[in-house]
């Protein structure tokens, strides 16, 4: 048996190499994918290399993307809607490629997915002895530094199943975070309800924001929800405000078809908590990373 840890990159070498390091006594393959275009529709270039981690290079498979899945209609490019979902629809393929890298994967392997800002805590889990269908690693959640914790959301990011179980990758990533009831006759005509689920407490970290705030501004302008952020008209001294006084004004735990204003209309100050909580990788390069441990 042996485990695929699956990503989709940007340009987050840091996110990278963390990664990498935490999770390389667990995993026997890396698969990165990347593609020519953001999730907003602008060309990009092929920056992931992996002669820059020379100490995993035989672990990772490299996959470029080069078709976007969005055919450009000049006439729909000022609504909203259709922005979100094409960005949506750009995400979904680039994560779905990943399967071109799994031939040499055996029914039983593991394959696990995240995004890259969100790693798994492995040693929580002994893949061997499990039984369950679908594993969820019910992570914590941290802003701009990697001790600034939201304490409000836990976060459910890396998903992870056998090989013979997977439909795609989106599906795995859209499984509910929620083991449902061996009575709920509506998981057994759902793709996204399961009774044979297993959530792992204290399951890893999503680092998310740690950027320079030109860094975050170039990554709000290209990703998911970049036309949202286009029409807020955020600009670089809001995003230095923010990270300054520590504190986030998105409200995840209101539903995602309410309204841009709605969701953005807050403010959560974040918490510094005890470096305990990070990765064991973390706490031994403090030196390595002062810059962004607050």
């Amino acid at each position: 048996m042996k485990i695929f840890d699956c990503t989709t990159y940007f340009e987050e070498d840091m996110m990278m190499d963390l990664r990498f390091n935490i999770l390389n006594h667990f995993v026997d393959k890396f698969v990165v994918c990347e593609a020519t275009f953001s999730h907003s529709g602008k060309e990009k270039n092929i920056n992931f290399n992996k002669k820059n981690y020379p100490k995993f290079e035989d672990k990772i498979i490299h996959l470029v993307l080069n078709k976007d899945p969005v055919e450009k209609n000049i006439n729909s490019q000022k609504n909203p809607h259709w922005l979100r979902q094409s960005s949506i629809d750009r995400i979904e393929a680039q994560r779905n490629y990943i399967s071109k890298a799994l031939d040499e994967a055996d029914q039983n392997d593991y394959i696990i997915y995240s995004d890259n800002d969100e790693i798994p805590n492995l040693s929580k889990v002994d893949f061997k002895k499990n039984k369950m269908k679908i594993l969820v690693f019910k992570q914590k959640l941290f802003y701009y530094k990697f001790n600034l914790a939201y304490p409000r959301v836990d976060w459910f990011g890396s998903k992870a199943c056998k090989l013979k179980n997977l439909k795609n990758i989106s599906w795995l990533r859209n499984i509910k975070n929620k083991k449902y009831n061996i009575f709920r006759l509506d998981t057994l005509f759902s793709e996204m309800k399961y009774k044979n689920l297993k959530i792992i407490n204290d399951g890893g970290w999503h680092f998310t924001n740690l950027k320079t705030p030109e860094g975050l501004l170039k990554k709000y302008l290209n990703d998911e929800m970049h036309s949202e952020f286009e029409l807020r008209d955020t600009n670089l001294k809001e995003i230095e405000y923010k990270i300054k006084n520590k504190f986030i004004n998105y409200d995840h735990l209101i539903d995602t078809k309410s309204s841009n204003e709605k969701k953005q209309n807050n403010r959560f100050d974040l918490t510094k908590v005890n470096l305990n909580v990070l990765p064991n990788y973390i706490k031994d390069n403090l030196e390595k990373y002062k810059s962004w441990i607050d």
